[in-house]
């Protein structure tokens, strides 16, 4: 073991900074918010590809590399450093090659390009999760530069479309379907696309649901003869949300895992078709999430929800009203306030073994270079890893960035941690060359 992290040895640091530079410098065209903003991952591939082709087998070197797309711009990228036994492998995955938009004048330091002030690193994607797509770089041409003799194949997997899933068919779900994960099942797999340099031991599901709300649109001065869509959206959601946290309310293992929240409901967007303020508006419409514990299955809660709504449009006159005229049924006119949920892609939570090789290795290996083991769970979300896992893939997941600037203003990470989440990358293959 000690021969192979001596191999690896240390993060090169200027190599690292100079490669998420050019990453960083890339994240304006790899925001991903559908139709506005179509990320072009393949600007960030091509850094990648800079660092590794010249170790790549088609340059006589070691690493095998597969630069696959399922649209123009828009590819994924998988790496292979063969190990001397195909029946083990330990595979990096999930480092994505989009980020979330950022608007520059709300930040304090342009977001489209590194800066670094002291141990920080500056910039949108640092975190989440250009900085782990440098990371794993740097580990795999270091390998490809140093062939050490392993058993073990080192497999990376970096992704497109990872923020932004409403354009199916782009990234990981396509790859898993081309078979690209196949081989991944002979070993611990990580997903890097966590933060705070401990395990991730367990993550949400997600429900995205949108509730239309119909009503009768009048003028202000004459509220009696309104059914007031936003007052009906308010109250209906209100009680919506009561039956959803006493059906699934928390468990005694959200604590064993750690978890910062039990499940949650909520609203998180509010549409209506706009006029007046003299204009009780007739419809609008309310998006939000749930966010679901491994514990509960995200069916079970679709049915749920579904009965919600079903039952309140049946008995929407014994739902509390708001003021003396406020109604939401109009008998003269045989008129009724109406919803109808819809549901948008749905994932699962996943809680990870603790008793798996996988964990065991990257609990030793964190230890031993942070110096404490202190593994949380959150009710964030990761694409693919609930389904891995009920096949039989040993899924672990971690990371080095913050988890307090994930998806914020002013982003970054520690050039400090990113240099510990490599010596624990060294201590995993290496433990498992033992």
């Amino acid at each position: 073991m000690a021969d192979v992290k001596q191999i690896l040895g240390d993060l090169n640091k200027d190599s690292f900074v100079t490669l998420l530079k050019k990453l960083i410098g890339e994240a304006k065209y790899v925001q991903n918010n559908p139709p506005d903003l179509i990320p072009e991952e393949d600007r960030n591939v091509n850094h990648v590809l800079e660092i590794l082709n010249p170790y790549s087998t088609k340059n006589g070197g070691a690493l095998i590399i597969n630069h696959v797309s399922y649209t123009p711009n828009r590819g994924n990228l998988i790496v292979e450093y063969p190990g001397t036994d195909p029946k083990k492998v330990v595979s990096f995955v999930g480092m994505h090659l989009d980020v979330v938009p950022a608007n520059p004048d709300e930040w304090e330091f342009d977001p489209f390009s590194l800066s670094i002030d002291g141990d920080k690193l500056q910039g949108r994607g640092t975190t989440d999760c250009l900085g782990h797509v440098a990371l794993v770089t740097e580990l795999m041409k270091r390998l490809g530069e140093t062939k050490p003799k392993l058993t073990s194949t080192v497999i990376a997997i970096f992704i497109a479309s990872e923020e932004n899933s409403s354009i199916p068919g782009i990234g990981v779900d396509a790859l898993y379907k081309d078979h690209w994960f196949d081989k991944l099942k002979s070993g611990p797999l990580y997903w890097i696309d966590a933060a705070d340099k401990q395990p991730c031991i367990g993550t949400g599901g997600t429900i995205p649901w949108k509730l239309e709300v119909i009503g009768k649109g009048f003028h202000s001065g004459l509220p009696n003869k309104a059914i007031n869509a936003l007052e009906l959206a308010m109250d209906v959601l209100k009680e919506i949300q009561s039956r959803f946290y006493r059906d699934f309310p928390a468990v005694p293992k959200e604590q064993v895992y750690k978890f910062e929240t039990p499940s949650t409901m909520k609203p998180t967007q509010w549409f209506y078709p706009g006029g007046g303020i003299n204009q009780i508006p007739g419809e609008c419409t309310v998006s939000g999430d749930v966010r679901l514990t491994p514990f509960y299955n995200v069916p079970d809660v679709m049915k749920k929800l579904q009965e919600y709504v079903d039952d309140l449009n049946a008995n929407i006159e014994k739902l509390d009203t708001r003021g003396p005229v406020s109604k939401y049924v109009l008998p003269d006119e045989n008129l009724r306030g109406r919803m109808t949920i819809t549901f948008g892609e749905t994932s699962s939570g996943v809680a990870c073994d603790l008793n798996s090789l996988g964990y065991k290795v990257l609990s030793k290996a964190t230890e031993e270079v942070v110096g404490y083991l202190e593994p949380y769970s959150i009710t964030g979300s990761l694409p693919l890893i609930r389904d891995l896992q009920d096949i039989g893939y040993d899924v672990q997941s971690t990371g080095y960035g913050l988890m307090d600037t994930y998806h914020a203003k002013n982003e970054y990470c520690l050039l400090s941690d990113m240099s510990q989440g490599y010596l624990i990358f060294a201590s995993i293959i290496a433990q498992l060359e033992d």
